[in-house]
């Protein structure tokens, strides 16, 4: 078995709890220099590289700025911090429900990512907590939707994070989460719904692919109703992406709040924090795969629109 050639550790120290980018260079290439190869790879607009150059902002593995005429050497690595973007601060807390020395499992609010992605960068679950809890190598084992609110399981040590990823690619996680949506008494529930899920990059609704294997799988279950709104159990036993809320619209139960299903409206700005998809990650329950202790955690959160739907539907909550 080849072993993975290892990774050298950043010369950069994180900046506001966000990771600096690290770029390997191809084993193979004519660049003369690593600033040709910069220029044509990251295609920053020009000038821009080399005005980090001239600013000594892009680095090698000793930590000593590169310099324009830094020899090109194949499979080697530069290091830089990335201009953060604007970002309107999530008005809510993120808690920390649990923490020994090999996880940390947070409550996330909703619009709150879990890690740095795009326009999300600081304001997101790993770098808040990294700040928050002083844990620098603290690393996300797996990943919430923005959108959705509730439980995540976060790592302190890098070397253990493999071992608890594994828990959820294998499945060996029950995850259970609860909704709010319209109540319908024709549906028939509970019921497992499978389907084959596809997502593509760059496109924001998931969809079904009819006929195909399936590759996903929900228990969708009734827990109450009152009047004309339910409040419903749904346990994933797959996780594609959206695949929570393509199931439940499928039902015809789309989840309240839902800017995606059944219809994708337009992009909700970044500083509408109205009306939340209501949607909760409430229950995590495993065994630690490094202690073998059993773990099962509950979230403390509630869904507006079943606590106080007028107050939801307004969006006076302030988007909880």
């Amino acid at each position: 078995m080849t072993r993975k050639p290892r990774i050298p550790p950043s010369p950069l120290p994180q900046r506001h709890g966000v990771d600096p980018m690290r770029v390997k260079l191809p084993a193979d290439g004519a660049w003369a220099t690593v600033r040709d190869h910069l220029v044509e790879r990251l295609k920053a607009g020009p000038g821009v590289i080399d005005k980090m150059l001239r600013d000594g902002l892009i680095v090698g593995v000793d930590g000593l700025p590169v310099t324009p005429d830094t020899p090109y050497v194949p499979s080697t690595f530069v290091w830089f911090h990335r201009d953060l973007p604007d970002e309107v601060p999530v008005p809510h807390g993120i808690d920390v429900v649990y923490r020994d020395e090999h996880i940390v499992v947070a409550d996330k609010p909703h619009f709150l990512a879990t890690t740095p992605r795009g326009s999300h960068v600081t304001e997101t679950a790993l770098a808040r907590l990294r700040r928050d809890l002083g844990i620098p190598a603290l690393g996300a084992a797996h990943r919430l939707d923005r959108l959705t609110a509730g439980l995540i399981l976060f790592t302190v040590r890098p070397e253990e994070r493999g071992a608890y990823q594994t828990l959820f690619g294998e499945r060996r996680v029950r995850k259970e989460y609860e909704a709010v949506a319209l109540h319908a008494p024709r549906t028939e529930l509970p019921r497992t719904v499978r389907s084959h899920l596809v997502k593509e990059r760059g496109i924001i609704a998931a969809y079904d692919v009819p006929g195909a294997e399936p590759n996903s799988e929900s228990r969708i279950e009734l827990a109450e109703h009152n009047g004309s709104l339910g409040r419903y159990r749904l346990t994933p036993h797959t996780g594609r992406t959206h695949q929570l809320r393509v199931h439940m619209n499928a039902l015809g139960l789309p989840i309240l709040g839902d800017p995606v299903y059944p219809v994708v409206a337009s992009p909700v700005p970044p500083d509408d924090f109205r009306r939340p998809l209501q949607l909760l990650s409430r229950v995590l329950e495993f065994t630690d795969p490094v202690t073998g202790a059993d773990h099962r955690f509950v979230s403390a959160r509630a869904l507006g629109a079943w606590t106080s739907y007028d107050t939801w539907e307004s969006g006076s909550a302030g988007g909880q």
